[in-house]
């Protein structure tokens, strides 16, 4: 019960520190800037990186685009530099889901981890900047209901799983994940969807819809991706930041992972709907 109660503390801090600041656009640059700083900093330590270079590049990367996303006007290039740097992530993801589902371990040598830390850690977070300030137009909302869907896919994939699960997911990766657990995350992520297309002036339903299905599939490829760094580096959590959760990356993971997938769509969704 202590646990739960710690558990419930520090995620509504963590929420409350998120919905606070979605509608101050400066805010929520910083906020996500120091997010993105503290996991780099968890994240070095799970693939054991000690250069500082990871903060630099994550720093230039951010404010350069994060600059290009708020000031009207500003266009020099950043439309074709956002598209190399979406094939880039993908790219580097494709390559983790790959890793994923081998039985070996994650090769981390050293060029690697330099790529890790910048096409899987910091260009995430410049895609949750370019979700809320999607075609240059601040829009909280939209980075809200795609946080909504991760929170829910994985609120509902937990009791889901822990009531009825009973075919493991990945038992190598993370024993505790369950098929039934990730078909209750979907259900629920999919009813979700429904609601936040009715009561928030963004996307229609379908488009919706199709986004809580990114967030269960490449939420959950990204929580089993970061429990297998944590199995390779041998600790349990990524840092101790969030009582009862580990460290932020912990509570990010999901929505690091799928972000870049979020703002494809997005991208596309006027050339598809």
């Amino acid at each position: 019960m202590k646990e739960l109660s710690t558990r419930a503390i520090s995620g509504a801090i963590y929420i409350s520190l998120l919905i606070l600041s979605i509608y101050w656009q400066y805010l929520l640059v910083a906020l996500f800037f120091v997010f993105g700083i503290i996991c780099m900093a968890e994240f070095k330590k799970l693939i054991q990186l000690e250069s500082k270079a990871p903060y630099i590049v994550f720093t230039l990367m951010y404010a350069s685009f994060s600059v290009w996303a708020i000031v009207p006007g500003l266009d020099a290039g950043f439309n074709e530099a956002i598209k190399i740097l979406q094939v880039l992530t993908i790219f580097v993801q494709l390559f983790l889901i790959k890793d994923l589902f081998s039985e070996k371990t994650i090769p981390l040598f050293e060029t690697k981890r330099y790529i890790l830390t910048t096409f899987y850690l910091a260009s995430a977070f410049v895609f949750l900047i370019l979700i809320a300030n999607n075609d240059k137009i601040f829009t909280p909302m939209l980075l809200l209901g795609v946080f909504v869907l991760i929170w829910i896919n994985d609120t509902g994939a937990y009791f889901v799983g822990k009531n009825f699960g009973k075919q493991k997911l990945f038992p190598s990766v993370s024993p505790k994940k369950t098929v039934e657990g990730f078909m209750g995350g979907l259900f629920f992520a999919c009813l979700a969807s429904y609601f936040i297309a009715t009561f928030t002036d963004t996307l229609d339903f379908t488009n919706w819809l199709i986004l809580s299905i990114i967030a269960s599939v490449f939420g959950t490829l990204g929580d089993l991706i970061e429990s297998k760094f944590k199995r390779q580096a041998g600790v349990k959590d990524s840092g101790v930041i969030m009582p009862g959760h580990g460290g932020l990356l912990d509570r990010l993971d999901s929505i690091i992972f799928a972000a870049p997938f979020f703002y494809l769509f997005l991208r596309l969704f006027p050339y598809v709907s």
